[in-house]
């Protein structure tokens, strides 16, 4: 760290990534606990290595300075070290600034995560500019990113094998050269469509398995749904992720009447949303609002920690969220709308060349990650209002 990547850091503002400090007190057991909180959250925080700030003054940016003296690297090092588990990479380095001595800690990018606090046992992260505990549903997602739980393989107790489509599971299995009348119970606990506890017990449906080949996964999953806004009406649409996308594709069809208009690109979109959505979010389902203007589609699951407004002149590469459910997808669906790769950006900005701009919102804040496609021309409403709810 030198003196001009600091001036960088302090033109920015404080977010998930980045942290100024006026000071914090290391004789003190609070001081200890607040410095691990800072260091966890930002550890946890979705992006790349982070940086806390110390001796600047957080509202104003005013370079306070810091005593080195009570700031030792190996110092830091230790409470760290003793305090997270597993220990939090980072690095102290003091840099001379405005005539006085500012420390910089920077948090380096773990693949360890999710750290906790072992003093409490509380997982951290960054909202925004703030640190705060992890709720429990952020947590069970920092498990599943870093490959320390499968969420699509949990088994449901409560729902019986008579929810599956076993019609549907036997043409997944057909593209899998496996030709059973009755496929066998030790084939779908292997492909982790169905699990027992025991092996004394039933089996029963993974969340993946309901979400893949549920007759209806919402009875179970209340927010496994996405709803389409049209001329202030809402319409609400169920069933197992490929009934979804087919039935949401075929209605959006029939409202947006502008001829040559890209529907394979908003169709991308749509899949996008589905495979990659965070169901572990429960709080919100799939929004799709048709204006006049443009379709914003909200996806519950944000890319990166943080707000952004993504330009194309760089390309989007996160890891998949749902990698169980997007492998399955592939050889699932008979038209093939998950082979394309990456994200795609580019591709469906370029889809909508000479229609107008596509925007890519990322807010980290609300785990929502949002996608403004244009329309073009003005929309005439439809008098086709059956259904709506």
């Amino acid at each position: 760290m030198d003196c001009h990547k600091l001036r960088r850091l302090l033109k920015k503002e404080e977010g998930p990534k980045l942290d100024f400090k006026a000071e914090y007190d290391l004789s003190t057991e609070s001081g200890k606990k607040e410095l691990t909180k800072d260091v966890i959250a930002i550890a946890n925080s979705r992006g790349g290595r982070g940086y806390i700030i110390l001796g600047i003054e957080d509202k104003t940016k005013r370079v306070l300075g810091i005593e080195p003296k009570r700031y030792t690297e190996e110092q830091i090092q230790q409470i760290i070290y003793n305090r997270c588990d597993p220990p939090v990479p980072i690095s102290v380095d003091f840099v001379g600034l405005d005539g006085k001595t500012v420390g910089v800690i920077t948090v380096y990018r773990s693949s360890h995560k999710p750290h906790q606090m072992i003093q409490n046992g509380a997982f951290y992260i960054r909202r925004g500019s703030t640190t705060d505990i992890a709720r429990r549903s952020e947590i069970a997602n920092l498990f599943q990113e870093n490959g320390l739980m499968t969420y699509e393989t949990v088994i449901l107790k409560n729902v019986g094998m008579e929810e599956l489509d076993f019609g549907l599971i036997k043409d997944y299995f057909k593209t899998l050269n496996v030709f059973s009348d009755n496929p066998s119970e030790l084939i779908l606990e292997a492909l982790g469509i169905i699990g027992q506890k025991s092996d004394t017990e039933e089996y029963h449906p993974t969340i993946g398995g309901l979400l893949l080949f549920g007759k209806n996964p919402s009875l179970y999953l209340p927010h496994v749904y996405v709803k389409v806004v049209y001329n202030g009406e809402a319409r609400l649409f169920f069933g197992n992720i490929l009934k979804m996308l087919d039935d949401v594709s075929d209605y959006m069809r029939s409202i947006i009447k502008v001829e040559g208009y890209p529907f394979n690109a908003l169709e991308e979109v749509i899949a996008n949303a589905l495979v990659h959505r965070d169901y572990l979010d429960v709080s919100k389902g799939i929004v799709i609002t048709v204006t006049d203007k443009n379709i914003e589609i909200s996806n519950p699951g944000a890319l990166i920690a943080g707000n952004s407004v993504y330009s194309f002149s760089r390309e989007i590469n996160p890891d998949r969220r749902n990698p169980w459910l997007y492998q399955r997808l592939l050889t699932l669906d008979p038209k093939k709308r998950f082979m394309k790769s990456g994200v795609g950006l580019k591709r469906v900005k370029k889809s909508f060349t000479g229609i107008g701009p596509v925007k890519f919102i990322n807010i980290g804040s609300q785990n929502l990650f949002k996608v403004l496609l244009p329309i073009g021309k003005k929309q005439e409403s439809t008098s086709d209002t059956s259904g709506l709810f």
